[in-house]
């Protein structure tokens, strides 16, 4: 038997065409008129011995080329033994790019205990994808990733390698849900490395911190100071402290008497509670914060609005160093000045100098070993830190 034509319909006759019914192109794509003249495309095929049609939509919008080529697609999936119909209503459902993303964000914000760290995922997958959010996740290719990622490799090294860490682990997600097959576009190793330049040593870099020998007389220049930044700044230095627990401080973690604070794990990096031995210099800060006591926190802000009871600003420690002429260093690398004096100047063990920093030691089974926080042992060092950056 001959086999029928197929593309049997002409585009320039098809508005001629009024007879109601199904008028065949080949290959099961079908116009089709209803008795009101409204004309649509279907594909017609079986599935499991039923005859089923796929709507492809009206002819006002789909013309006979595009039609066609939804029904090669259809008889794609048909090759493949995949039904078209449930092929289509499978990628109607794929999530876009910024609803799995925004799932990720929701995920973070339960897993992060820092403000700032969750405000670095939504900027990155809020702006710095912008341009991903409305793809759907199985449609991200290379390019697209490359498209996002190339802006910033040259010029924000660090933002473009935790920005393209944070689209993998969404398009990770999306292929664990089954949205998505085969390699991740994000992934470094083998793939983008070859497309991306490679990340200096210096990129992330380490917080720029003071040399040690040079602590003790900008610490004399912050005692002549009586501000609450001063004060806030000196006792972060003392205490070889990260400035969110400082600045979070409250009078109800702080015993005086036993000369002792205790940072809650809520406010730690680790996770855990962190005891830290206060030296007689750090007593008499918390003294003199004391006697202009406000509220909560032992380092507040200025009182605005209704919202009366704050810490110090994130930005104000900064903000003090850059006032004093010391803008190439960080608040953060006070404490790398500590560690490379305990290190270099005194004869305290490395695991004492480590525990001062709130840094968890060795293997989960050491540390199951190992569940003191030789308290005693850290004071003494504290205390010599201080005499140090004090005289």
């Amino acid at each position: 038997m001959a086999r029928r034509p197929t593309k049997r319909l002409n585009h320039a006759a098809i508005p001629s065409m009024t007879k109601p019914g199904r008028h065949a192109d080949g290959e099961g794509l079908y116009l089709v008129i209803d008795r009101n003249g409204a004309r649509r495309w279907a594909f017609l095929f079986r599935w499991d011995g039923k005859l089923k049609e796929m709507g492809l939509g009206g002819c006002s919008k789909v013309s006979l080329a595009m039609a066609r080529k939804a029904a090669a697609e259809a008889r794609e999936h048909l090759g493949a033994r995949i039904n078209p119909i449930a092929a289509r209503r499978a990628i109607r459902e794929v999530p876009t790019f910024g609803q799995m993303a925004d799932e990720m964000i929701a995920i973070v914000a339960k897993e992060s205990r820092n403000a700032k760290h969750l405000a670095g995922w939504k900027l990155t997958l809020g702006t710095h994808a912008a341009p991903l959010r409305a793809k759907k996740v199985n449609e991200i290719g290379t390019d697209d990733v490359l498209a996002v990622l190339k802006p910033l490799a040259e010029t924000r090294q660090e933002t473009a390698s935790r920005l393209r860490g944070r689209i993998e682990r969404v398009l990770d997600a999306a292929r664990a849900k089954g949205f998505r097959s085969g390699e991740n576009p994000a992934r470094w190793d083998g793939h983008l490395a070859h497309h991306l330049p490679k990340r200096r040593k210096d990129a992330r870099g380490h917080h720029a911190a003071m040399p040690y020998a040079g602590v003790p007389s900008f610490v004399a220049e912050l005692a002549e100071r009586s501000a609450t930044t001063s004060l806030a700044l000196e006792f972060l230095i003392l205490n070889a402290a990260r400035s969110n627990e400082v600045l979070g401080a409250r009078w109800d973690e702080i015993d005086i008497g036993a000369k002792v604070w205790t940072v809650p794990a809520n406010r730690m990096k680790a996770g855990r509670e962190h005891r830290v031995p206060l030296s007689s210099r750090a007593v008499a800060i918390l003294e003199k914060a004391a006697a202009r006591r406000t509220g909560t926190y032992v380092f507040p802000g200025s009182a605005k609005g209704a919202d009366k009871d704050r810490p110090l600003s994130t930005n104000a420690l900064r903000a003090l160093l850059i006032r004093a002429a010391h803008a190439d260093v960080t608040p953060h690398g006070f404490r790398s000045s500590f560690r490379t004096w305990a290190g270099d100047a005194s004869t305290f063990p490395r695991e004492i100098a480590e525990a001062a920093l709130a840094h968890v030691i060795g293997d989960a089974a050491e540390q199951s070993y190992n569940r003191g926080d030789a308290l005693e042992r850290r004071r003494a060092l504290m205390d010599t830190w201080a005499a140090f950056i004090t005289n």
